[in-house]
């Protein structure tokens, strides 16, 4: 049996993640929630004696691992002056933006 998403769980998600949901989208974000842990459970049944266990995808034999990552090189950053000029409005080591959430 499945875990089940209660209201209260999707009330105190959208809280969370800072949202607004109608009634009509709570019980739709109920419904999906607990179609993904449906989907999950279905997923846990699978056998996965014979996979390998991994961190990375590149530890996979034929995808290249270690060689086909760019080598790390240390290059010139953009000349500070000249990058903020360009911004509408900075203090002169970082840019300003307008504040974007209200809480």
């Amino acid at each position: 049996m499945t875990a089940r998403v209660s209201v209260e769980d999707v009330k105190r998600v959208a809280e969370l993640a800072n949202l607004e949901l109608t009634p009509d989208e709570s019980r739709n974000m109920l419904n999906d929630l607990n179609a993904i842990l449906d989907h999950v459970a279905q997923l846990s049944e699978l056998d996965t004696n014979s996979v390998a266990a991994l961190a990375q995808i590149s530890e996979l034999d034929g995808t290249g691992g270690e060689g086909s990552l760019r080598n790390d090189v240390v290059v010139p950053s953009l000349d500070r002056s000249e990058v903020m000029a360009e911004a509408p409005e900075t203090d002169d080591a970082f840019f300003k933006v307008p504040k974007v959430i209200e809480r």
